[in-house]
C-alpha cells in the first residue's frame, strides 16, 4: 500500500514536471531527457520488478520529501511522447510504463553505473545514473565472464557506450565545439579513445574528433544538413601500446535541420482552366511547391496562399487556395462565372508557398498561376440577315452567296464554329453549303449549272447550328434560320449535239464521198432565233467532212480499218456546232465510226526465218499464219510449198491446226542459208494468198547447242539447185572434169564453139543418173564448189 502511494506521488509529479516542460517547450522547449543524470540509492541489492529508490542528497527541497525513495526519469520531446521507447544499458533493469527504472529480477551486483537511452520519431537522448554505494560489479556466469551475450548497439563489451549524438547545421564559429561524451566505465589512466569512419578519418575528413583523454566528441566545422543528415562512427578505447581494450561500438551524430531552405516551386508559371458557369467549389488546378529542409520539422511543412488576384474584377477573391493541399478551386457564383461578360478570359494568381506551417518566421517561395475561363456552348448562332439574295448566270458553278452569323461563343471552338444546311427549296441537290474556317461563313454553291430557259427563281432555306451541342437551358431560335433568293442569268449557251457522241457502222474501204452520218445539234436558247454552222474539230486521219449547215459527214479518203488511228474497230471524230449569237457559243459532239473489215490484206507467213540441225532427217520446225484482216477475211490459214519443181524432195509441209503448220526436212542438208518458198492463202471471200519464202538456216548441232555462225556465209536458192540438177551436167561428170584439169576457159571455149545447147541437154538427159546425181550430192560435191559449179554451168550455157 506504501509503495502503490509512492508510485502516485511520483506519477503526479512526473506529470507537473512534464507540463512544466511543455509549458517551457512553448516558449522554447529541448527534446530529449529533462534531467540527464540520476542518482539512485544501493540498499544491498534490488528486488525483482520494484522502482529503484533515489538518492536523497540528489532532490532539492519538496521533492526530497515526497518522493524519498522513489525514482523516475523526465523525457519530453516537445509533442507528446508518441512511441517513446526507452532502453537500459544494464540487461537486468528497464523503464516501465510509468517511467520508473525497475529490476527485471532480483539482483545484489547492479556495478555503479548505467545509462537509458530515449527514443521515438521526435527525440533521441542518454540519461546517466549513477549507483550510489554499490560495489564494483563482478562477472557472475561464464557470459558474462568471456563478455557475451550483450547485444545493446550503445554497449560493448565492457560497457563502452556511446550515446546518439545532435548537432545543428549551420552552426557559427569558433570551432571545435564540443557535442557529447563517450563514456567507459573501466577506463583508466594508461588507456585512450579512438574514432574512425566517414566524417573522421575518412572523406569528409576531420569533420569530427574525440579528445583521446576525456572521450569529449566534437565537430570542427560548419555542418549542411541538406548535404549530409547523419553520420556513423566507430570509437573504440585501447592502451598507449594500441592494444584493443574496449570496442569498437558505434557513435550516431545527427546533423538536426535548420530553416535554410525556401520552398521552390518546380515551376514559375503554371496554367489551368476552369468551364464558366461551374459551381462554386470546382477545383481548377494545384499548386505545390518543395523544400529541402527536414520533412520532419516545421521546416519544411507548407502552407500555400494567394496574395493577388489580376484583374480584380469582379470580385478579388474569385479564388481560393487550400493552404496545405494546394487546390485551388472557384469561390466565385457560376451565373458571375460568365466568359461573355467577364471582363478577360484570363486570370492571374501570385501563390506563395510559406514553411513553418505558414507563421511569419517561415520563408517563403512564389509562382505565377494563369486561369483560363473556358466557354461553353451557351450562346446559339443568330443570322445577320434574314434575307440573302444572289444572281447566278445560267451554266456556272461555284460560290453564289456568303451567309454571316453572330455567336458570342470562344471563336475557334465547337461551341462557335458553324454548321449549315439546306432544308428546303433544292429537290434537284443543285446548291451545297459548307462553312469558311476563316470567318465562320457559310458559303452557299451551285454544284450543278442552273438553267435560265427552265427555272428563273429559287428560293431556299437554310439552317446553322453549331459544332457542339447548346447547353440543356438553351436553344435554337428563329434567328438561327435565313432565307436566300437566286435569281438565274439568261446567257447564251452553245449548241448540243444529240445523241453525244453518235455511234454508226461501215465498211473500210468504201468509195470516197460516202455518206456516213447526219449530225444533230439543237441550240438551248429556245427564246431566241439563232441558226447553227458544223465544222470539223479533229479528225486524226483527215478521212471525214462535213456540210456546215446540213450537218451531213461524208467520207473524203478510204476508210482504213487495219490504220493506226484506229483502235478496237473504231474511229472516233469531233465536230463543233457554232451558233449567231452575239456573243457566239459552240458546243462539240463526237462521231465514232464502228469500220467492218474487208478482205483487203493478203496473209503471211511467222516467224521469217527457222533454223534446223545438219545431218539430222526428220527435222521439224513449227510456222504460222498471220494477217491484218479479221474473222472471217485471216484464218484458218492453208500453208504449202511453192510450186517449183523438186521441192517435195526434201521439203515436207503438213497442217498443224487452223493457223500453223509444220515444216520437215526429209534429207541431211550441209550447213547454209536456205531461201524455201512457200505459199499462205486466207479464208477470205474471195481468198487472198500470198507467195513469199521463208530462210531456212541449216546449223550444226552438238550436245543440245546449235552453232549457226557460219551459215550465213554460203546462201543457196533451192529454186536454182533444182533447175541446176534437172536440166544440166550431172554432177559425177562434172566432177570428174574438174578432176582432169579442163580449165573453166577451155569448157567455155568448148561449149561456144564446138557443142550445141541441143547436143548438151541430150548428154545431161541420157547420161547423168539421179542415182548418181544423188550420191554426188551426198558425198562429193561440197556447197562451195556446188555453188561453183552452177555459176559456171551459166556460163557454159550462154
Amino acid at each position: 500500500m506504501e509503495i502503490g502511494i509512492r508510485i502516485l506521488i511520483v506519477f503526479l509529479v512526473s506529470q507537473v514536471v512534464h507540463i512544466g516542460a511543455q509549458k517551457e517547450g512553448e516558449e522554447g522547449c529541448v527534446p530529449g531527457f529533462q534531467v540527464k543524470e540520476y542518482q539512485v540509492e544501493y540498499n544491498g541489492g534490488f528486488q525483482k520488478d520494484h522502482p529503484l529508490t533515489q538518492d536523497p542528497q540528489a532532490l532539492s527541497g519538496w521533492m526530497r520529501s515526497v518522493t524519498a525513495q522513489l525514482f523516475s526519469v523526465f523525457f519530453d520531446d516537445c509533442a507528446g511522447n508518441e512511441g517513446l521507447a526507452f532502453e537500459v544499458s544494464h540487461p537486468d533493469f528497464q523503464v516501465d510504463e510509468e517511467m520508473n527504472l525497475v529490476a527485471r529480477r532480483d539482483m545484489m551486483d547492479s556495478g555503479t553505473v548505467m545509462f537509458i537511452h530515449g527514443v521515438n520519431e521526435q527525440a533521441d537522448d542518454m540519461a546517466q545514473v549513477d549507483i550510489v554505494g554499490a560495489p564494483p560489479r563482478s562477472p557472475q556466469t561464464l557470459r558474462e565472464i568471456l563478455g557475451l551475450g550483450q547485444i545493446q548497439p550503445y554497449r560493448s563489451k565492457r560497457a563502452l557506450f556511446a550515446p546518439r549524438m545532435h548537432v545543428n547545421e549551420n552552426m557559427e564559429p569558433p570551432f571545435p565545439k564540443v557535442i557529447g561524451t563517450v563514456m567507459s566505465p573501466g577506463m583508466e589512466n594508461d588507456h585512450i579513445f579512438h574514432m574512425t569512419g566517414s566524417g573522421a578519418d575518412q572523406d569528409p575528413k576531420g569533420v569530427f574528433t574525440i579528445n583521446r583523454v576525456t572521450g569529449e566528441v566534437s565537430v570542427s566545422q560548419e555542418l549542411d544538413r541538406e548535404a549530409i543528415s547523419s553520420y556513423t562512427l566507430e570509437v573504440s578505447v585501447t592502451d598507449l601500446s594500441g592494444k584493443l581494450v574496449e570496442g569498437p561500438v558505434a557513435l550516431l551524430v545527427d546533423v538536426n535541420d535548420q530553416n535554410d531552405n525556401r520552398p521552390i516551386f518546380k515551376e514559375t508559371r503554371y496554367a489551368g482552366e476552369v468551364l464558366e458557369g461551374s459551381p462554386t467549389g470546382t477545383v481548377v488546378m494545384t499548386m505545390t511547391a518543395e523544400d529541402a529542409d527536414d520533412p520532419r520539422l516545421q521546416n519544411a511543412v507548407l502552407r500555400y496562399n494567394i496574395v493577388r488576384q489580376s484583374p480584380d474584377k469582379p470580385s478579388p477573391n474569385m479564388f481560393y487556395i487550400n493552404p496545405e493541399s494546394g487546390n485551388i478551386v472557384t469561390v466565385i457564383s457560376p451565373t458571375l462565372l460568365d466568359r461573355e461578360t467577364l471582363p478577360t478570359t484570363q486570370y492571374e494568381l501570385e501563390i506563395v508557398a510559406q514553411d513553418m506551417k505558414g507563421r511569419d518566421v517561415g520563408l517563403t517561395g512564389t509562382a505565377t498561376a494563369t486561369i483560363t475561363i473556358t466557354d461553353k456552348n451557351d450562346h446559339a448562332p443568330e443570322f445577320t440577315h434574314s434575307l440573302f439574295q444572289a444572281n447566278v448566270d445560267e451554266g456556272s458553278t461555284g460560290v453564289a452567296v456568303n451567309l454571316t452569323v453572330d455567336d458570342r461563343d470562344d471563336p475557334a471552338t465547337g461551341a462557335w464554329r458553324a454548321i449549315y444546311s439546306i432544308i428546303n427549296g433544292d429537290p434537284t441537290q443543285n446548291f451545297e453549303i459548307q462553312t469558311n474556317p476563316d470567318n465562320n461563313e457559310g458559303m452557299l454553291s451551285v454544284v450543278k449549272p442552273l438553267d435560265y430557259e427552265s427555272v428563273v427563281f429559287h428560293t431556299l432555306l437554310i439552317k446553322v447550328e453549331n459544332e457542339d451541342p447548346l447547353v440543356p437551358d438553351v436553344g435554337y431560335g428563329s434567328s438561327s434560320t435565313a432565307t436566300v433568293h437566286i435569281t438565274v442569268l439568261d446567257v447564251n449557251e452553245g449548241p448540243v449535239f444529240f445523241p453525244d457522241p453518235l455511234q454508226v457502222t461501215k465498211m473500210e474501204n468504201i468509195p470516197l464521198g460516202s455518206f456516213v452520218a447526219l449530225l444533230n445539234a439543237t441550240d438551248p436558247d429556245v427564246l431566241q432565233s439563232q441558226s447553227i454552222r458544223f465544222a470539223v474539230l479533229r479528225d486524226p486521219a483527215n478521212w471525214l467532212s462535213v456540210n456546215p449547215v446540213r450537218g451531213t459527214v461524208n467520207t473524203s479518203a478510204n476508210l482504213d480499218r487495219e490504220s493506226p488511228y484506229v483502235h478496237d474497230n473504231k474511229y472516233t471524230a469531233i465536230f463543233m456546232a457554232t451558233d449567231n449569237g452575239n456573243r457566239p457559243a459552240s458546243g462539240t459532239g463526237t462521231l465514232v465510226i464502228h469500220l467492218e473489215d474487208y478482205n483487203d490484206n493478203a496473209p503471211y507467213v511467222h516467224p521469217s526465218v527457222v533454223r534446223v540441225c545438219e545431218d539430222t532427217k526428220d527435222s521439224v520446225v513449227i510456222v504460222g499464219g498471220r494477217d491484218r484482216d479479221i474473222h472471217p477475211n485471216a484464218g484458218p490459214f492453208k500453208i504449202e510449198l511453192g510450186k517449183q519443181p523438186g521441192l517435195e524432195k526434201t521439203w515436207k509441209v503438213s497442217r498443224v491446226n487452223n493457223t500453223h503448220a509444220q515444216i520437215m526436212l526429209l534429207q541431211s542438208m550441209k550447213r547454209a542459208n536456205y531461201q524455201l518458198p512457200l505459199v499462205v492463202t486466207d479464208s477470205g471471200l474471195p481468198p487472198l494468198s500470198n507467195s513469199t519464202e521463208i530462210k531456212v538456216q541449216v546449223c550444226t548441232c552438238k550436245k543440245n547447242r546449235m552453232d549457226c555462225s557460219s551459215a550465213g556465209s554460203y546462201t543457196v536458192s533451192l529454186v536454182l539447185l533444182s533447175l541446176f540438177c534437172e536440166y544440166t551436167v550431172s554432177l559425177v561428170l562434172l566432177s570428174l572434169f574438174c578432176e582432169y584439169t579442163v580449165s573453166l576457159v577451155l569448157l567455155s571455149l568448148f561449149c561456144e564453139d564446138t557443142v550445141s545447147l541441143v547436143l548438151l541437154s541430150l548428154f545431161c538427159e541420157y547420161t547423168v543418173s539421179l542415182v548418181l546425181l544423188s550420191l554426188f550430192c551426198e558425198y562429193t560435191v561440197s556447197l562451195v564448189g556446188c555453188d561453183y559449179m552452177v555459176y559456171s554451168y551459166g556460163r557454159v550455157y550462154h
